[in-house]
């Protein structure tokens, strides 16, 4: 399996990263600051040379006054999955 940093779907979670933190009028250095981290990680991080997990992606959405739901919805359509199937054999 490749890993998922190095795929389409990925590169288009970075866009939307990228987009929300424009939307909230913020600056790499900006966004490390509220998230305190250095400014290279948001770079590293838009830039696909980091990897985000789940919980840094919500304290990032966080730190742009963005739902991270929605932020989630808008990515899902961006790779044209406009909502979230259930997996065979498993209920909600």
């Amino acid at each position: 399996m490749q890993k998922s940093i190095h795929t389409p779907e990925y590169a288009a979670l970075r866009a939307e990263l990228l987009e929300m933190r424009e939307r909230a009028g913020l600056s790499q250095r900006e966004l490390a600051q509220r998230l305190h981290v250095p400014h290279s990680w948001v770079a590293k991080v838009e830039l696909g040379e980091r990897r985000l997990d789940l919980v840094e992606f919500c304290r990032v959405a966080d730190a742009c006054a963005a739902e991270p739901r929605h932020v989630f919805e808008q990515f899902m359509q961006r790779i044209g999955r406009p909502e979230c199937q259930r997996t065979r054999g498993r209920s909600r």
